[in-house]
């Protein structure tokens, strides 16, 4: 598993947790910078996603909303944290390829979530690249 795959999957985990938790999940990232729970600290570019993600934080949930037909809350919980993860750094993060955003998300809906969550995720963020240059 390559670095940042690694980084994505420990962004996942924490956004995952502070919606569970009902906390800002940057402030669970500060936590868990300033007290780590594993022995391997934050990779740097986990930082930079789950900060991201909440500085962008309306305009990822709107743009998710905007391209399913699913209210966000009927959603798998790890489904809407991989989202906006993907929709993220397709969005606002030149330094990642569409593709690679698209099946790195992918990849991670078929190891944690349902059958149909890949599919689903691979369709939304294909539209939501189309479009991206529009929320940036």
């Amino acid at each position: 598993m390559g670095a940042r795959t690694k980084a994505r999957k420990r962004a996942l985990d924490l956004l995952f947790e502070a919606e569970q938790r009902g906390v800002n999940a940057v402030t669970l990232l500060d936590e868990r910078v300033a007290e780590p729970v594993t022995p391997a600290p934050l990779p740097d570019y986990t930082a930079d996603l789950v900060r991201g993600v909440v500085a962008h934080w309306s305009v990822i949930n709107e743009t998710i909303q905007t391209y399913t037909d699913w209210p966000m809350d009927r959603m798998p919980a790890v489904d809407r944290a991989l989202l906006r993860l993907a929709v993220w750094e397709l969005a606002f993060n030149d330094d990642v390829p569409e593709k690679v955003a698209i099946a790195e998300a992918t990849h991670l809906a078929s190891e944690l979530s349902t059958d149909a969550s890949p599919q689903f995720m691979s369709g939304l963020l294909t539209q939501v690249a189309q479009v991206k240059h529009t929320l940036a």
